[in-house]
C-alpha cells in the first residue's frame, strides 16, 4: 500500500501530467480511480447506466479542467470522491423533480422534506463506503470483525495478537471515521475531505 506522502507525489505528478494534455495520464487515473467513481456513484444511484455517465462525465472534467484539483488540499482519490458524490446528488434531485413534472405536479413539502432526508441518507451510505474501503487494511479488518462478527475489543485484540489498547484505539478511530460519513458532502471549495467544487 502506497504511503500518504508517495500518494500525494503520484497525484501531484498526475496533475502536472494533465496540464500538459498528457492522454496516457487520464489513462492511468481511469485505471486506478473509475471502480471506485462507479461504485460511489451506484450506491447513491441505483443504476448503472447514470453510473457509467456521471463517472465518464467526473473523468472528462478533470481532463477539460486539470486545475481543478489541487495537490496540496488533498488526494486525488478523495477529490474524485467528491465529485463522484456531488454529480450523483445532482442527479438524483434532478430525477426527483423530473419524477414530479412528468406527473404534472408540484411536490408537496412534505415529499421535498423526504425526498432530501432519502438524498441526504444515500450520500451519508456513499460517503461510508467511501470511508472504509480507504482505511488502511488492519484498521478495516478490525472494523470489520466488530461490526459483523460482533466480536468485543478483547476478542479483536486476541484474534489480530496486539493489545486491548490497541484494539480499542482502532475500534475507536474506524467508527469516528465512518461516523463522519453523517457530515452532509457540502458545495464548497475541495478540502481533502472530498468536498469539491464543480
Amino acid at each position: 500500500m502506497a504511503q500518504p506522502h508517495d500518494a500525494r507525489r503520484w497525484d501531484r505528478k498526475m496533475q502536472q501530467r494533465l496540464t500538459r494534455g498528457e492522454a496516457a495520464a487520464l489513462g492511468e487515473l481511469y485505471d486506478r480511480h473509475a471502480s471506485m467513481v462507479y461504485g460511489l456513484v451506484h450506491r447513491v444511484l441505483g443504476d448503472d447506466e447514470a453510473a457509467q455517465e456521471i463517472t465518464a462525465d467526473v473523468f472528462a472534467y478533470l481532463w477539460q479542467h486539470p486545475d481543478a484539483y489541487d495537490p496540496a488540499r488533498g488526494q486525488l482519490r478523495s477529490w474524485f470522491a467528491g465529485l463522484a458524490q456531488k454529480r450523483a446528488v445532482r442527479r438524483l434531485r434532478w430525477d426527483e423533480l423530473n419524477e414530479h413534472k412528468e406527473h404534472g405536479r408540484t411536490p408537496t413539502a412534505a415529499e421535498e422534506r423526504e425526498a432530501e432526508r432519502r438524498i441526504r441518507l444515500l450520500g451519508a451510505h456513499a460517503r461510508a463506503d467511501f470511508i472504509v474501503q480507504s482505511m488502511p487494511a488492519t484498521l478495516r479488518a478490525s472494523l470489520e470483525l466488530a461490526y459483523f462478527q460482533r466480536r468485543d475489543y478483547r476478542q479483536v485484540a486476541a484474534e489480530f495478537g496486539i493489545t486491548e489498547a490497541e484494539a480499542r484505539r482502532r475500534l475507536r478511530l474506524g467508527l469516528q471515521l465512518v461516523s463522519s460519513a453523517d457530515t452532509p458532502a457540502g458545495g464548497g471549495r475541495h478540502d481533502g475531505q472530498g468536498r469539491v467544487d464543480a
